[in-house]
């Protein structure tokens, strides 16, 4: 089998199945990521040099040519699928994968989109791009849908013990799929049509994008009345039933909360109408790294100190806890508006040695005891393990602490 696009997705994927005993190649456009696989060298947070070197001893290999896609029966396609200036869906990656596959399309082959989409894209854009080989979907090779469930840093789920979500073009296909992911796969779940797998990718990233808004405004009203939500939060997720806990934040990172619910938005847009809750939705989501801008204001304001001067060190750049990696993270407009403040800004995050907002490098900070008790607010971001909350808490001048993971005192506060 081949899989097309070596990243957070493709690579967990790789490595179930080389696990399972599979024959696996990796196909990429960039050379780097290629030579540092075949090179034992892993940049991917779920995946240890050490499990790199099993995969290579057991037959794996990363390639930059596409022939290995006539002599593979199977090929997953998991490339980006980000959205251009104008939030709209870019499938530019799924289109050059898929016409690549097309050129070395053999009768029998499976092939299975993975990127996050909307629906009728496996259909309406890869269908006919594959079919332009003068072979015909569902008769003369199998085309699904399986919609990656990738939870970066996630010590419970991963590729092997998550529910994989198949559709397939006809039956056949979804068949042929659901055998294929069952190899290495705990739970195969399939559903009627590609459509339908393509929606419950969407609906589970929306459900989590609404109720993330949700807490959100809720987090700056209840600021303004003086609610301790944080409190409240905990105290409504003792009820056994009907609640899910939703927690406030700076903003929203990763691939899936800031861009999946755009693909279904445009998707309905398509129709003739707003789609309203994922658009709310955005808009307060995207609000809030300038809130926590303002309240770092704020909490100057009260010491008598303007932004502008003042010494800022970010806590924790990545868009999750314990892991590198920094895709739409929020810490990016948060540091954009504070250096547009006159703020002298660094950071202190153990998963990344460099960083820059908009090409300017903000500086590292190596002890991070020295620096919380030289800035003039401590911006906590994200709540690493390798932290010693005790020690900010105890020799910060102030903080803003934007998840919930200290004690409110006359120098703490929470968002």
């Amino acid at each position: 089998m081949t899989v097309i696009g070596l990243g957070y997705v493709g690579m967990p994927l790789a490595k179930e199945a080389v696990a399972a005993g599979l024959r696996v190649v990796g196909l990429d456009v960039d050379p780097t990521k290629v030579d540092a696989l075949n090179a034992g060298q892993s940049y991917i947070d779920d995946l240890t040099d050490a499990d790199l070197e099993h995969m290579l001893a057991n037959g794996f290999s990363a390639t930059l040519d596409e022939a290995v896609l006539a002599r593979s029966n199977t090929i997953v396609i998991c490339v980006p699928t980000p959205l251009d200036d104008d939030h709209r869906p870019d499938l530019s990656a799924v289109e050059g994968a898929t016409k690549t596959v097309a050129r070395n399309l053999n009768k029998g082959t499976l092939v299975v989109l993975e990127s996050t989409t909307w629906p009728g894209t496996t259909d309406e854009l890869a269908r006919p791009l594959l079919e332009s080989s003068g072979l015909k979907a569902g008769e003369d090779f199998h085309l699904a849908f399986s919609p990656e469930r990738i939870d970066p840093g996630n010590p419970k789920f991963g590729l092997r013990n998550t529910p994989k979500v198949v559709g397939g073009y006809t039956l056949t296909c979804r068949d042929r799929a659901t055998a294929f992911y069952g190899q290495f796969i705990e739970q195969v779940v399939p559903v009627s049509g590609t459509r339908e797998a393509e929606m419950a990718k969407l609906l589970e990233n929306t459900y989590r994008h609404v109720n993330i808004a949700l807490v959100n405004e809720m987090a700056i009203f209840c600021d303004e009345l003086g609610i301790d939500l944080w409190e409240a939060i905990e105290a409504a997720a003792t009820k056994p039933f009907g609640f899910h806990k939703f927690l406030p934040g700076p903003g929203v990172g990763g691939h899936c909360i800031p861009v999946d619910p755009s693909y279904l938005s445009y998707t309905v847009r398509k129709l003739g109408y707003p789609f309203r809750f994922v658009e709310l939705a955005q808009e307060i989501n995207e609000r809030m790294p300038s809130y926590v801008v303002a309240r770092v204001q704020r909490l100057l304001n009260r010491h008598k100190k303007p932004v502008n001067g003042a010494k800022v060190v970010m806590l924790g750049v990545t868009y999750k806890p314990d892991i590198a990696d920094e895709r739409e993270t929020p810490a990016l407009p948060v540091a954009r508006a504070l250096l547009e403040l006159g703020a002298e800004l660094s950071f202190a995050d153990p998963y990344v040695k460099e960083w820059a907002v908009d090409g300017t490098p903000v500086p590292r900070e190596e002890d991070l005891a020295e620096a919380v008790i030289n800035a003039d607010v401590t911006l906590l971001l994200q709540q690493h393990a390798a932290f010693d909350l005790d020690m900010v808490e105890a020799k910060a001048k102030l903080v803003l602490d934007t998840r919930g993971v200290l004690a409110e005192g006359e120098r703490v506060e929470r968002l």
